[in-house]
């Protein structure tokens, strides 16, 4: 199949841009069915913010509960609120 470039317009800064030929390509070869929709410029954007994330967002910190283990006896936190049975 041959491929030519495409202008596409980008959906969060509403610049033009193009979809070469050979993104078109390595699209095809990586089974992505879907042209871009951002400027190469707002997908290295978006990329970077949300690097370190596991790309979904800001997590509110894990809230740990001080146990007493029944078996030793040693004091741990764990992530659930216990109850009698845990």
């Amino acid at each position: 199949m041959s491929f030519e470039d495409k202008p596409l317009k980008c959906r969060e800064c509403g610049n033009d841009f193009v979809f070469t030929a050979g993104e078109q390509e390595f699209y095809q070869q990586k089974g992505l069915m879907n042209q871009p929709g951002r400027c190469p410029s707002c997908r290295a954007s978006r990329r970077n913010a949300s690097a370190g994330m596991g790309g979904r967002g800001e997590r509110a910190p894990r809230e740990m509960h001080t146990v007493i283990c029944a078996e030793c006896g040693a004091e741990t936190q764990v992530p659930f609120l216990p109850k009698n049975d845990r």
